[in-house]
């Protein structure tokens, strides 16, 4: 089922027939090493499935396929703050190579926040981006997002610490 579209890219429910091309896309470094550690790398067809047994039927739905041209070429998701976060989400997303640089990240971003600020009782979406990918850092500006601020030496990938910069999109009329 899709959830939103712009009429190209469009967010949808994942397919079981997604899990090789989850595995083909995911079991990239390039993706892998901007990505939290939990992403295993490798990443081979047995992770799609966990994945997406952990995904599908989840309440509520916050993890979508990246759909362009009718195939799944990516995800992305919002995770739902908690507590005193409870009016924030923060979004995960990533596109396969072979369609980097034809806008469907900035284009799915902007559904994801829209649907976000539609669907749920959220005020503000957040990501936070490493500080070598400075593409995801464009692409989140490109998407309205602020760059609020750096967290110095907090991340830990690769055996190296790196500075992580946070980005946020305010619902608004808020």
């Amino acid at each position: 089922m899709k959830v939103m579209t712009d009429g190209e890219v469009a967010l949808r429910d994942f397919e079981d027939s997604d899990v090789s091309l989850i595995a083909e896309y995911a079991n990239n470094e390039k993706i892998s090493k901007n990505l939290r550690d939990i992403f295993p790398h490798p990443y081979v067809e047995e992770d799609a499935r966990v994945f997406l047994d952990m995904v599908k039927g989840k309440e509520p739905q916050t993890f979508f396929a990246i759909e362009y041209k009718g195939m799944c070429v990516g995800s992305i998701s919002l995770s739902l703050g908690s507590d005193v976060y409870r009016k924030s989400a923060e979004i995960g997303y990533f596109v396969g190579e072979p369609y980097w640089g034809k806008g469907i990240g900035s284009r799915a971003i902007m559904l994801m926040v829209e649907f976000g600020f539609k669907t749920f009782d959220i005020v503000r979406i957040h990501a936070g981006v490493y500080e070598y990918n400075k593409v995801s850092q464009h692409v989140l500006e490109k998407c309205g997002f602020e760059k609020e601020g750096v967290f110095r030496k907090s991340v830990y990938k690769g055996g190296k610490l790196y500075d992580e910069i946070r980005y946020s999109k305010v619902k608004e009329g808020i």
